[in-house]
């Protein structure tokens, strides 16, 4: 029933994951599809190989931004 709602109405997305400022990964909260935002800004299908960009984007990130945080 609730992939109908989304065939009729659309998807509705949320975010599910901040991976960084600019990109993010988005679940419908009816339905369960996943997104995420591509190089462009764009929303792409979320596949496993987006996914595992995603996480290596995110470890990434997140040593960056630690690291600057203890040599202030």
């Amino acid at each position: 029933m609730k992939k109908v709602i989304c065939q009729i109405f659309g998807h509705h997305y949320a975010v599910s994951k901040k991976v960084t400022h600019h990109i993010k990964e988005y679940k419908c909260i009816h339905c369960g599809n996943e997104v995420t935002t591509d190089a462009t800004g764009n929303l792409s299908v979320l596949t496993p190989e987006l996914q595992d960009i995603n996480n290596t984007l995110e470890n990434l990130y997140q040593r960056r931004h630690n690291t600057a945080d203890h040599a202030a």
